[in-house]
C-alpha cells in the first residue's frame, strides 16, 4: 500500500460545509450521480485507499505543520518544542507552555484533517455498502466485507485521534452533503470512546490477518490492528471512567481480552534489535502493528494544500539544525528533555537509540534551544543512507520513513497495564519482562537508578503500576505517546508541575500555569465554532 496512489473525487471537508445549502433535487442535463461512480472493484478500492490519506497529512491549508507528535511529545515532559528560538512556530510554543488559544492554526489543521478522514470513511461505507456483489468478477462478498471493515476501522482511528486531543466529538456516521445534515452536538468523552469501540468491534472479524495480505498491501488495517486498537481504546475508556468515578472493571477486562487475542494470533513479535523498528528496512516488520505509510515522492508540489506530498515532514522537522552532520541538517524541532534522558536506567540501550546529544566538536550554538542540545534519533534516519550513513533527503517534504503508530511492545505494555489494574499480576509481569528482556534489562521486581535516585519496585500492585508506566516512557520515548498517557492516567497536572520545577530557569520562564480540568484538552478551533454558528460547544476554560 506504500506505493498505491490514493486519488478520488471527494465531497468537501466537513469544515467547509457550514454555509452549504441543500442540493437541487432535479439533475441537470448531462450530470452524474455519485452512485454512477461506484460501478467497479477498482473504484471501491480507490475510495477505501483514500480513507487512509489524511492520516499522513502534516501540512496544508492551515499554513502550519500539525503532526500528532506535537501533542504527544512537546506538550509532555518528554520534549521541548525546539526550532530556531521560541518564536519559531509560535503555535507549538503556546501548546507546549499551556498558553494555547482557540485560534491556534496547528489545532485547526489537525482538527480538519481528521474530519476529512471521517467523511471519506463515511462516503466509502455508504457507497461501497450499496454496491452489489458480482458487479464485476473481482467484487466478491469477502472483498466487500474487507473494504467496509477497513473504512470502519479508519473512522474509529480518526475519532480516536480527535477525542484524545479535543475530548468528546459530534458522532457522525453518515455522509454530510448539506449543512442541514451536520449535527454539532458534542458527545461526551466516554460516549466518544464507546462509539470508537463499537466501530472496532464491528470491523475486527472481517479484517484479514497481517500475514494474509500481499506485500503491496502492507499498511492496510488488519485484524491485529483492530485488536490492538480495541485493547487501546478500552484502556483509555477505563482510565477516564476511573477519573470520573465510574467502575472501569468491564473496560479493563475488555482490554485484557483483546490483548490476549492479539498475542494469541502469532502474527507479531519483538524484533531482536530495538532500533530496527526505526529504519527503512524495518518498515512493516514483525513488531509493526500499524504505521503511517510514507514514500519519497519526486512529484511533491510543496505548499499546494493537504495531500501534496506522499513523504513526511517529520524527518526534516526533527533533524538537528547543526552540529552532527552539516550536510544533512534539519529544522531542529522536538528536543528530548533532560528529564526524559534521566528516566533511563543505567545500561538501557534504548536511551542512546532514542536521544542524540551533542558532545565535543559536535556542539553548535545554532542547534541549541533553551540550553538543550538533545535530538530525537528515532526519526532522523542516521543509518538509512549508503553504507549506513545519514539518509540524503532530496526535498524537505519527502521524508520516506514510515511513522510507527502501534508497535507490539506498546501492545504488550498496554496488556500488562490492563492485567495490573484488574489485580492479575502474573501475566502483567510476564508481559512487562518480555519488553525489558529484549534490551537486557533486569526482570521485575528490581532496583534501579531513575532520575538520579535509587528506586525499588517490589512485587506489589502499586509498584507494578509504577514500573509499567516507567517502562512505557522509556520504551516508547519520542514516539508521540507520553502526553496522552499522562492524561488518561489522570496525572498530567502533578507530573508536569514536578517536571517544570526541575527544569532550567531558562525553560521555566516560558511556562504558563497548568490548570487541572482545562489543559488536559486543547480548545476547539475558533474557526470551526464560527462555522457552526456557536453550536459547537467549547472545552472548559477556553
Amino acid at each position: 500500500m506504500k506505493k498505491i496512489a490514493t486519488y478520488i473525487l471527494m465531497l468537501g471537508a466537513v469544515a467547509m460545509m457550514g454555509s452549504c445549502n441543500d442540493w437541487l433535487t432535479e439533475d441537470a442535463p448531462g450530470s452524474n450521480k455519485i452512485e454512477d461512480y461506484f460501478v467497479s472493484t477498482a473504484t471501491a478500492i480507490e475510495v477505501v485507499n483514500a480513507t487512509y490519506a489524511p492520516l499522513a497529512w502534516e501540512y496544508g491549508n492551515s499554513t502550519t505543520y500539525y503532526s500528532e507528535w506535537y501533542f504527544g511529545d512537546i506538550v509532555s515532559d518528554d520534549a521541548l518544542k525546539g526550532g530556531q528560538g521560541t518564536t519559531d512556530m509560535g503555535v507549538a510554543y503556546d501548546m507546549e507552555n499551556f498558553k494555547t488559544n482557540p485560534d491556534n492554526r496547528l489545532l485547526l489543521g489537525f482538527y480538519n484533517a481528521q474530519w476529512q478522514g471521517i467523511q471519506r470513511c463515511n462516503l466509502a461505507i455508504e457507497q461501497v455498502g450499496k454496491m452489489a456483489v458480482g458487479i464485476d468478477a473481482q467484487f466478491t462478498q469477502e472483498l466487500k466485507d474487507r473494504l467496509l471493515a477497513e473504512a470502519t476501522f479508519m473512522r474509529a482511528y480518526y475519532y480516536f485521534r480527535l477525542v484524545r486531543v479535543f475530548g468528546g466529538m459530534p458522532l457522525i456516521d453518515y455522509v454530510v452533503d448539506s449543512s442541514n445534515k451536520f449535527n454539532f452536538d458534542r458527545a461526551t468523552q466516554l460516549e466518544t470512546y464507546e462509539f470508537i469501540i463499537k466501530d472496532l468491534e464491528n470491523c475486527v472479524e472481517a479484517l484479514p490477518l497481517k500475514s494474509k495480505y500481499a506485500a503491496a498491501d502492507m499498511g492496510r488495517a488488519t485484524r491485529g490492528t483492530a485488536q490492538a486498537m480495541l485493547l487501546k481504546a478500552n484502556l483509555y475508556l477505563a482510565g477516564f471512567q476511573a477519573q470520573q468515578g465510574v467502575d472501569a472493571t468491564a473496560a479493563y477486562t475488555q482490554a485484557k481480552h483483546w490483548g490476549e487475542e492479539l498475542m494469541g494470533s502469532g502474527e507479531y513479535d519483538l524484533v531482536p534489535t530495538y532500533f530496527d523498528n526505526f529504519t527503512l528496512a524495518g518498515e512493516n516488520g514483525k513488531e509493526s502493528i500499524f504505521e503511517i505509510q510514507y514514500v519519497e515522492d519526486p512529484r511533491s508540489d510543496y505548499g499546494e494544500g493537504e495531500g501534496f506530498t506522499r513523504g513526511t515532514f517529520t524527518l526534516i522537522m526533527q533533524r538537528p539544525r547543526a552540529g552532527f552532520n552539516d550536510k544533512e541538517t534539519g529544522w531542529g524541532f522536538d528536543h528530548p528533555t533532560q528529564n526524559l534522558y534521566d528516566e533511563y536506567e543505567d545500561g538501557d540501550l534504548r536511551r542512546d537509540a532514542t536521544i542524540m546529544q551533542q558532545e565535543g566538536d559536535e556542539v553548535d550554538e545554532a542547534a541549541k534551544y533553551l540550553g538543550n542540545y538533545y535530538y530525537n534519533r528515532k526519526y532522523a534516519q542516521t543509518t538509512d543512507g549508503a553504507g549506513g550513513t545519514w539518509y540524503h533527503l532530496t526535498h524537505h517534504s519527502r521524508g520516506p520513513l514510515n511513522y510507527r503508530l502501534i508497535r507490539y511492545s506498546d501492545a504488550l505494555l498496554m496488556y500488562a497495564e490492563a492485567c495490573c489494574e484488574l489485580g492479575d499480576l502474573t501475566p502483567a509481569i510476564t508481559a512487562l519482562n518480555r519488553v525489558r528482556s529484549r534490551v537486557n534489562m533486569p526482570a521485575f521486581p528490581y532496583t534501579a537508578t531513575i532520575q538520579g535516585q535509587s528506586v525499588t519496585f517490589t512485587s506489589s500492585q502499586a509498584d507494578l503500576r509504577r514500573a509499567i508506566r516507567h517502562e512505557r516512557r522509556v520504551e516508547l520515548g519520542m514516539e508521540g505517546h507520553r502526553w496522552f498517557d499522562l492524561c488518561r492516567w489522570g496525572i498530567a497536572k502533578e507530573t508536569m508541575d514536578a517536571y517544570i520545577a526541575g527544569e532550567d530557569a531558562e525553560v521555566r520562564a516560558e511556562y504558563g500555569v497548568f490548570q487541572k480540568g482545562k489543559h488536559e484538552l486543547m480548545p476547539i478551533p475558533s474557526e470551526e465554532r464560527q462555522l457552526a454558528n456557536g453550536k459547537l460547544a467549547q472545552n472548559p476554560g477556553y
